[in-house]
């Protein structure tokens, strides 16, 4: 396909108009050109399904390094983000409460709830929620996908209606223009 011609940018008081969405403003000999532009070579927009999953290879790349760093990561947020590796750090954390408690002194209890409780528990509770929010995300892209393409599918089906009507309609402005009788 041939490069198009370029359309010339908008003068400004037609820009403000445009982008105010003015009701007034009317299409112009710019605006016409461009979708005769367009109309010329009209592509098909195919709808495409990216999930979580999909976008993983962009944080470490696709070479050897970056798949043993994605597997690696994947398999400690994996095992860490659970439910019973949140119980099994709160259940360490409690191990050192009593020292905490028995040296009476209050910046070592609150390093102790912040540092070594919040911190080694939360963590896991975390990322479960995470997990929990991707999965409802994937189902909302796939959900999102299928309805894409069934409106995709739709407006396939009326562009062709709409075509066939066009035929229709140009064959019978056709046949009445031959036997218009002619005006005196």
């Amino acid at each position: 396909m041939a490069p198009s011609s370029p359309v010339p940018a908008l003068n400004a008081e037609d820009s403000r108009r445009v982008s105010a969405h003015d009701p007034t403003y009317e299409s112009n000999a710019l605006h016409k050109t461009a979708v005769a532009e367009v109309l010329k070579s009209p592509t098909t927009h195919v709808p495409r399904l990216v999930t979580s999953r999909a976008g993983r290879h962009k944080v470490h790349g696709t070479g050897p390094v970056g798949e043993f760093n994605n597997r690696v990561g994947l398999m400690v947020t994996k095992g860490v983000g659970t439910m019973w590796a949140a119980y099994l750090f709160a259940a360490l954390a409690l191990i050192s409460l009593p020292a905490a408690i028995a040296s009476r002194s209050a910046i070592i209890i609150v390093a102790w709830i912040a540092q070594t409780f919040l911190q080694l528990v939360l963590l896991p509770i975390i990322i479960v929620g995470q997990n929990v929010q991707g999965r409802a995300s994937d189902k909302r892209a796939v959900q999102t996908y299928q309805d894409a393409e069934a409106i995709l599918h739709e407006c396939l089906q009326l562009q062709a209606h709409l075509q066939q009507q066009d035929r229709i309609l140009e064959r019978i402005i056709g046949e009445t223009k031959g036997s218009a009788p002619a005006s005196a």
